[in-house]
């Protein structure tokens, strides 16, 4: 699921009329999280339930070595894959870059154009 700039907007505007110092989360409507460790914690909850956003959300970390999560480019690949097969264009689109950069898999141009192809 995607949430449109829509809702978070709606969601910031809903903090300010209840008087809540933080914007919400545009996802649950719930305060945002406060660490890494819980913001780790509720996207491995999403992760969980198989949704392809906070799957490639959560390659996304771990290529970056972000959240408290040491950088591992091999994890991020696998998660990308699942969220990619999930039907995540942005995991694609990550698979074609690193493909085509050879970051943490062996270089192949030509694999990397046809998962940029499937993102488009």
């Amino acid at each position: 699921k995607m949430v449109c700039n829509g809702c978070a907007l709606s969601a910031a505007l809903s903090a300010m009329k209840v008087g809540i110092g933080s914007i919400l989360c545009e996802f649950c409507r719930t305060p945002r999280a406060k660490n890494d460790a819980e913001s780790l914690a509720r996207i491995q909850a999403r992760v969980g339930k198989k949704d392809p956003e906070a799957i490639r959300f959560l390659g996304d970390q771990y290529s970056q070595g972000r959240l408290g999560l040491e950088k591992d480019m091999a994890r991020a690949v696998e998660l990308w894959t699942e969220a990619a097969e999930l039907g995540s264009a942005g995991a694609w689109y990550n698979l074609g870059a690193v493909y085509i950069r050879g970051d943490g898999v062996e270089q192949n141009e030509a694999r990397g154009i046809s998962f940029y192809e499937k993102a488009a």
